[in-house]
């Protein structure tokens, strides 16, 4: 076929479909849109008045809205600019060309709270009517037009006996929600969420009173909304109690916020608005209780992107008409203006952390155990917020004392850094459970944190990080001694036999422990050369696998760790008086019994050894098949053999009272005694009194 070209055209037969059905995310937004026209068309007025170019008094100006159930009619009234005949067939018939943007370039100097974009709020109207008709008069001297249009490419204009200047839009509700949107508690709903703080007064009747059993209008307009909220007022005009007034206005059932920041940038764009720091209470968090707006119109309580991350959790309203918005009005839209307002928003909320603790530390000091969860989710999730937190982000010790990274490291460097030049910040997640480490560790001169907050795990890894040269320690993690290593440590002498003999009574006696995860606990014994004055036996849990298994519970990319059952160490001071005669007294019951069977184990090791050398060496196939079955018999003999040693440990450690005293009273410190063991424990305990 020939060549031809030509033009592709969107006809208005084709988009009220999309209007009606996916323009808007949710068909109560009609309702928003044309209160904001309405709204727009008053605030051009008032801009016409400023510029002189409109004489009239621009005082009392409202926008009126109005419900007929039995007509089924929905009316949105304002007393603006109106139109005329020429502008209706511009800015309704022709889809999407809006009056707002042509208005906005002649006066641009005066008309940022003009709020319409697109042009196609109007058309909202027909996802609830099936029929709308426009009103208006302008305020120029010209006859008032009546447009109807049934949802279709079909319309009809004529001149109408409206006098007063404004324009009334009248929807005649489709018959899905006629019943639903005329209903007053219904509208009254919508305007009161989506019309709040709109700067003209919104009009929806009268206010009502009880009067002789029934509820009657009153002479009183129900004016439905504040227009001058509070953060479009100036700070130094406000009090406490109106920051306080207008967050229980949002919040009615909240606790009084911890502070509060009042946001107000004109360049590089315009910025208002109020954040609050919320008191958090049982540990319960909500990311949707900031509320964006646009030239006091209610947007979404959606604003990832426009807020840092962890400052979602934070409460409060923010209003800029630069925020960009999609069509409807109902999402977001990313850009550098975002990125850049974002960017203030976390500045200003950390200069004026900063600006709180400068002037007023000890009310900082009081706030900080509900403050700490921000701020460290702040350090945690963006650099830059990082960099100015640092100076302002507090820990606690067990004594109740709060200082700042820096202070607290210069108080603990001179005492707690080991002999390796690593500084060891001891700290207890249990302050009341942990009580005896922690006294131990004041005993040494120690200072030990308290780190129980929710996001304490991951903020010690990345101070560990971020500091040179040191590491976070869980008071009983391990003795003292070797979370603070001051000197080589000294070795536990034991013969290869005794170091497994004395494995297998102490192990043998431990009960079976569920973790927090309620899988049965695995466990070490570990003999350490410690201190007579230290403890004889105590329970340690290594650090670095306990701090995986509670990251995994945050980031499910570490389930690995998660699955893992939980290990613990049962450290046994050898050095300790009561150790050393329990271990003196089981070897004098049980090695004459064992002598024969070390030594027998010793000799087929002997054998075993080089055996298991020539194989290592040898290439495959080459290992002569007498020799492997000499290993293998050799084995099998030292398997049972030592099987016998630790049945006869077994046995004697059974009967050991004072053994298995000591590791329950290891256990109870550490929490870990519980049900039966616990009842056999109390019993035990009655006796031996």
């Amino acid at each position: 076929m020939a060549q031809k070209t030509g033009s592709i055209n969107v006809t208005s037969e084709n988009i009220f479909p999309v209007i009606k059905k996916f323009l808007y995310s949710d068909h109560e937004i009609f309702l928003r849109e044309l209160v904001s026209n309405a709204v727009d068309a008053t605030q051009k007025l008032k801009t016409l008045a400023r510029a002189g170019e409109f004489q009239g008094d621009t005082d009392n100006l409202k926008v009126n809205i109005a419900v007929d159930p039995e007509a089924g009619t929905l009316t949105v009234s304002d007393q603006g600019i109106g139109m005329t005949a020429e502008e209706i067939d511009k800015f309704i018939n022709q889809i999407a060309f809006s009056g707002a943007t042509e208005f906005l370039d002649k006066y641009k100097k005066d008309g940022a709270s003009i709020i319409g974009h697109f042009g196609l709020g109007f058309y909202s109207a027909f996802m609830v009517a099936k029929r709308v008709v426009i009103r208006s008069k302008s305020y120029k001297d010209e006859p008032a037009t009546e447009w109807s249009c049934e949802g279709n490419p079909d319309f009809t204009m004529d001149d109408c006996d409206k006098t007063e200047r404004g324009t009334d839009i009248i929807l005649y509700l489709d018959d899905d929600n006629k019943e639903n949107m005329s209903k007053k508690s219904t509208i009254e709903g919508l305007l009161k969420k989506y019309c709040k703080y709109l700067p003209v007064p919104v009009i929806f009747g009268k206010k009502t009173e009880w009067k002789d059993g029934k509820e009657v209008d009153t002479e009183e307009d129900n004016q439905i909304n504040e227009t001058t909220p509070l953060w479009t007022r100036q700070p130094a005009d406000l009090k406490d109690d109106d920051y306080l007034k207008f967050y229980h206005d949002l919040y009615p059932m909240s606790p009084d916020p911890l502070f509060w920041i009042h946001l107000n940038v004109d360049f590089p764009f315009h910025l208002t608005g109020v954040l609050y720091f919320p008191k958090i209470e049982n540990n319960e968090f909500h990311r949707d209780k900031i509320q964006l707006f646009c030239n006091q119109v209610f947007v979404t309580d959606q604003v990832e992107g426009v807020v840092p991350e962890f400052m979602m959790l934070l409460h409060g309203v923010i209003d800029s008409p630069d925020i960009p918005l999609n069509v409807s009005r109902s999402y977001l839209q990313s850009d550098q203006n975002v990125k850049k307002i974002s960017g203030y928003i976390t500045r200003k909320v950390a200069d004026r952390l900063q600006e709180i603790f400068n002037d007023d530390r000890k009310k900082y000091e009081e706030k900080w155990d509900d403050l700490k969860i921000f701020i460290e989710y702040g350090m945690l999730s963006d650099e830059k917020f990082y960099d100015k937190a640092v100076n302002f982000c507090l820990v606690k010790n067990t004594e109740g004392f709060y200082y700042t990274l820096d202070e607290y490291r210069k108080l603990t460097e001179g005492n707690q850094t080991d002999k390796d030049g690593q500084l060891c910040y001891l700290y207890s997640n249990d302050k009341v459970a942990q009580y005896s480490y922690i006294e131990a560790a004041k005993a040494k001169g120690y200072d030990v944190l308290e780190m129980n907050g929710q996001l304490d795990t991951p903020f010690m890894n990345q101070q560990e990080q971020k500091q040179e040269k040191c590491h976070f320690s869980r008071i009983d993690a391990d003795t003292l001694s070797n979370l603070i290593r001051k000197a080589d440590a000294k070795k536990v002498e034991f013969s290869e036999s005794e170091r497994r003999e004395n494995n297998v009574l102490f192990s043998s006696q431990i009960p079976e422990c569920k973790g927090t995860d309620g899988k049965v606990v695995e466990w070490t014994v570990d003999f350490q050369a410690m201190d007579e004055n230290d403890k004889p036996v105590m329970i340690a849990q290594n650090e670095w696998m306990r701090r995986m298994k509670e990251m995994s519970r945050m980031q499910p990319g570490m389930n690995y760790y998660g699955m893992m059952p939980e290990s613990y160490n049962l450290i046994v001071n050898t050095e300790h008086p009561v150790i050393k005669r329990i271990l003196t007294n089981a070897h004098a019951a049980v090695d004459a019994d064992l002598l024969a069977i070390v030594d027998d184990i010793k000799s087929k090791e002997d054998q075993i050894h080089p055996l298991e050398d020539e194989k290592y060496k040898a290439k495959a196939g080459e290992f002569a098949t007498d020799k492997q079955e000499l290993l293998t018999s050799l084995q099998n003999d030292v398997t049972e053999l030592k099987a016998k040693e630790t049945e006869a440990m077994k046995n004697y450690g059974k009967d050991d009272k004072a053994l298995r005293q000591l590791i329950d009273l290891a256990l109870l410190e550490g929490g870990m005694l519980k049900g039966e063991a616990l009842a056999t424990f109390i019993k035990r305990s009655t006796e031996m009194l």
